[in-house]
């Protein structure tokens, strides 16, 4: 009796216990390696994106005086007061005025000089090198010496004086500052979408374009049915670098028309700093940035959107 009770004890106290699993196995090692090089993206990204756009959200419901060193809360005033600005409307025709002209000018250029520049000729490496190199110039210097190129006595209106033509004053007219200011800008940035357009026709494979000679197709044809789908992903890169670029411009404002003539260049981001550091109105504008804000969201999430369409070969 003795012996059976033994053996039904130890059968029912089952086998025993392995050793205790550790604590830091592989993958946990491996998650933490992970969160470790994540973290100064992150961290920065808390400390230079989030957290300043919630601040700037908190500004915009106060009335703040550096002045007289007071900070109000006034809730929606500010944002009631966007509604009310007389002079909104025109900053708003301003800003999309100057955004439209630069995507369309400087992506048609770069694609343009791209295409030249991929054909296997002499001298494509020097013509490379001259239209990038703008890009690396200081954008105030750039913007100073064109300042000096684009005055009523400038280098411009000299050149054209040779030929007998009576050039207008640029920077001061209400048709041509706007103008000036676009062309400036297209001038500086498009060596970049140039190189990334050039970088994306050199990856288009040869033979498709062997195919469609052998079918007759045109070199317009294959360029609309081969070369654009085939970039397209670089199309959709380069526009929203370029749009969401346009609606963020200030130094060339500020050094070539300081908004003038009467609002015609005054764009969203150099109303914002007049009604900032030139008013003092710092509620208001942190609430012209939540503004601008948002347009830049939108538009970013409407061109990300619209890819479905039109952006082929997307990986």
């Amino acid at each position: 009796m003795t012996q059976t009770d033994t053996r039904v004890g130890s059968a029912s106290a089952g086998p025993a216990p392995g050793p205790a699993r550790p604590f830091w196995t592989s993958r946990r090692r491996d998650q933490l390696t992970g969160f470790v090089f994540i973290a100064p993206q992150l961290l920065g990204s808390v400390v230079f994106v989030i957290l300043p756009l919630i601040l700037v959200f908190w500004y915009s419901l106060h009335e703040w005086n550096v002045l007289a060193g007071t900070f109000d809360f006034v809730g929606t005033e500010n944002y009631q007061g966007l509604a009310d600005d007389p002079n909104l409307g025109a900053v708003l025709r301003a800003t999309g005025l100057f955004s439209i002209g630069l995507v369309v000018f400087n992506l048609g250029l770069a694609l343009l000089l791209a295409v030249l520049l991929n054909q296997r000729l002499r001298g494509t490496i020097v013509f490379r090198t001259l239209f990038f190199s703008p890009v690396v110039v200081s954008l105030v210097a750039w913007t100073i010496v064109w300042g000096f190129l684009l005055q009523d006595n400038g280098g411009i209106n000299g050149l054209l004086d040779t030929i007998g033509v009576d050039g207008p004053n640029w920077l001061r007219g209400e048709g041509t500052a706007m103008v000036s200011v676009i062309v400036v800008q297209v001038f500086k940035n498009v060596g970049l979408n140039m190189v990334l357009f050039l970088a994306a026709l050199q990856g288009v494979p040869a033979d498709l374009y062997e195919a469609a000679e052998v079918d007759g197709a045109s070199r317009m044809r294959q360029f609309w049915r081969i070369t654009v789908p085939l970039i397209s992903p670089t199309i959709l890169l380069t526009s929203i670098i370029t749009v969401v670029g346009s609606l963020q411009v200030f130094a060339q404002i500020a050094v070539l028309t300081q908004g003038g003539p009467g609002t015609s260049t005054t764009v969203l981001v150099y109303y914002l700093y007049q009604q900032a550091f030139q008013f003092h109105h710092f509620g208001y504008g942190a609430t012209l940035s939540i503004l601008l804000f948002v347009i830049v969201l939108a538009l970013t999430v409407l061109q990300w959107q619209m890819r479905k369409r039109w952006v082929f070969h997307e990986s």
